[in-house]
């Protein structure tokens, strides 16, 4: 259920977020001033809130009709469970809508605290709901969370818009909030065709089996963290920079930011990346295997965590190309070449469904990333005049050398501790920890290490960064 207030959000806001809000919102602030950019503000807040509104009373309306969608692999009272959580998530719309608003207008001013935790304190959301109603609603908490933590993430960005005059306004004609609509259709168009991918792959995936949509679900999960992290936050604070360097015709500096961006995915991702997958199981196992998550469920979440990993660093590279292109107000590529992806996974999916099941969808979903990120790639060498000699094919090479030597160490350093801990649930949560822990420590100490023996000047970089942010937390 909690997906469908997310599929809307991509759809309505989400896309628009990246594509068009912040890259015109950037445009305004800096060729019109602020007077222009909170009355542009006001008219996309006012606009989004009239839309979604509506939205969430059809979702109420038709509620059975998109449980059937979604789950119609499931048991009739499996169905009408997904109908009564999807009645209960569906206010959720319209908060998620209004936040990723505010969190346009906040990067567009490259102010990043507030809404870097709205992630965490939607999740809070859940964590609050959950230990409070599970033992009367059961898992219908869950819902609950999700509408609770949407209130928290709009509720922790309040503070970023103070001396921002906001009134409601459906005045359209505005020539910036027509160029985000414009902007926008292109993201829409790809952003459905991906939605229409996703419910497919809920649908196909309902049919393999009752766990799978939760194995796929978790492992899901993992692989968010690290793409988080690394993917969006570096590509969200480029993306201004990216915006105001093309609005000035300054293509070299648009192309040392982009390949700068590039290389700190690059040294980020692949270490963590092959570290999760050295570690997969103990770490699903650590977080998961509690309550009525049995060992069984650990070792196939551990496999369609395995196999997303394939395409996670491709995932995350795709990440600042598609930015890239959002900040050159070209929406029209990524789109075209989402659509290409998604045919690459129905394509892939459908051929490995019935010898591979629920991990064949987990594969056609790694070979989407990849498709997409390689043609992106292609796309954005082109239109930039190349990226030769900034230093991209060097980081790559020197951090997955070391990310290779890292994962070996793991793999030995977690063989010797299975050893002593025993396996599966014979480790209990000490053992867990300290395999994890251990071997975690390890593999960062040593990919640090060999860091700096190839000098990956970005790893030093990011160091310098946090060792910046500590010394002076009041610094946004």
């Amino acid at each position: 259920a909690s997906i469908v207030p997310t599929m809307i959000y991509e759809l309505l806001v989400g896309g628009m977020l990246s594509a068009a809000l912040v890259p015109v919102f950037s445009q305004v602030v800096e060729q019109e001033g602020r007077e222009a950019l909170w009355a542009l503000f006001s008219r996309v807040l006012s606009l989004a809130a009239v839309v979604l509104a509506a939205l969430v009373l059809l979702l109420e309306l038709l509620a059975p009709q998109v449980a059937w969608l979604l789950g119609g692999g499931f048991e009739p009272a499996l169905q009408a469970s997904l109908a009564q959580m999807i009645r209960i998530v569906a206010p959720a719309v319209l908060v998620f809508g209004l936040s990723g608003v505010v969190t346009g207008l906040l990067y567009s001013l490259k102010q990043f605290t507030d809404p870097a935790f709205g992630a965490a304190v939607f999740n809070l959301g859940i964590i609050i709901a959950v230990p409070l109603l599970a033992g009367r609603l059961d898992a219908f908490s869950l819902a609950v969370g999700v509408l609770l933590g949407s209130l928290l993430q709009l509720l922790i960005q309040t503070p970023g818009l103070r001396g921002v005059r906001i009134r409601f306004s459906l005045d359209l004609s505005n020539p910036a909030l027509r160029r985000i609509l414009t902007l926008y259709l292109p993201i829409a168009l790809g952003i459905l065709i991906s939605n229409v991918q996703i419910a497919i792959d809920r649908r196909l995936a309902s049919s393999t089996g009752e766990s799978s949509i939760a194995w796929m679900a978790n492992a899901t999960t993992m692989v968010q963290l690290p793409h988080g992290i690394v993917a969006v936050a570096i590509s969200l604070a480029v993306l201004p920079t990216l915006s105001r360097l093309s609005a000035a015709g300054d293509q070299e500096g648009y192309r040392r930011t982009l390949a700068q961006g590039l290389r700190l995915v690059v040294v980020l991702i692949v270490p963590a990346t092959l570290g999760l997958f050295v570690l997969a199981e103990p770490i699903i196992a650590l977080l998961f295997e509690h309550g009525k998550f049995t060992i069984r469920d650990t070792f196939w979440t551990a496999w369609a965590l395995r196999f997303y990993l394939v395409g996670l660093i491709f995932a995350t590279v795709d990440w600042p190309l598609n930015y890239a292109s959002y900040a050159r107000q070209d929406t029209i590529t990524p789109a075209l070449v989402g659509v290409i992806s998604v045919g690459v996974y129905l394509v892939v999916a459908l051929a490995l469904l019935q010898p591979m099941g629920m991990l064949g969808l987990v594969l056609a979903d790694s070979a989407k990333h990849f498709s997409h990120a390689i043609i992106m790639l292609i796309v954005t060498w082109r239109n930039t005049g190349g990226l030769a000699g900034l230093g991209l094919v060097r980081t790559t090479s020197r951090a997955l050398l070391a990310s290779a030597v890292m994962a070996v160490l793991m793999a030995l350093v977690a063989r010797g501790l299975t050893s002593v801990t025993g396996h599966g649930g014979a480790r209990g949560l000490l053992g867990e920890l300290a395999l994890v822990g251990i071997t975690g420590a390890v593999g960062a100490l040593t990919y640090l290490g060999l860091a700096a023996a190839f000098r990956i000047e970005e790893v030093n970089l990011v160091r310098d960064v946090i060792r910046r942010r500590l010394r002076r937390p009041d610094l946004d």
